[in-house]
């Protein structure tokens, strides 16, 4: 089964919690982690990543926390996967490399193509939809359902 790993998760409902923060005001590890009922040692290590990545900024102080590094338009969700996880890969053949391949079944394998393609279309839908493009729909979802992000209402 295709799925995103808890740190994915993690770091799209961290990334989009700070993009939903008011004027990109700074926001703590706890809070996010409050928030969504995530532990807390494990969302540092996913927010420190993404910092190292340069798709956050860690703002030190009192009301220090973490920013975007750059506008929600300008990040896409490809880059989040890949500053947490590495290149996305749905095969061990998708990424091999100079002709070195992990996959046993290399020399007479007939589904790497097509494979491939799949590898190419999903890559280039997680390229096209921006940081901003899923915090609206995010939005939209909770004020259809009635939820709320905490910082939202405060």
């Amino acid at each position: 089964m295709l799925k995103l790993s808890k740190r994915i998760d993690y770091g799209l409902l961290a990334m989009n919690y700070v993009a939903l923060s008011p004027d990109n005001a700074s926001v703590n590890t706890k809070r996010i982690a409050d928030e969504y009922r995530i532990p807390v040692e494990l969302l540092a290590k996913v927010l420190q990543r993404l910092a190292k990545k340069g798709l956050i900024v860690s703002q030190n102080g009192p009301k220090g926390g973490y920013a975007l590094a750059r506008s929600a338009s300008e990040i896409t969700v490809s880059e989040i996967i890949e500053a947490i996880e590495g290149p996305i890969m749905l095969t061990t053949c998708s990424f091999s490399g100079k002709g070195e391949t992990a996959c046993d079944q290399w020399s007479w394998c007939n589904l790497r193509s097509p494979l491939h393609k799949i590898q190419d279309g999903v890559r280039k839908l997680l390229q096209g939809m921006t940081l901003a493009e899923m915090s609206q729909i995010s939005r939209q979802e909770e004020s259809s359902h009635g939820l709320e992000i905490a910082h939202l209402s405060r």
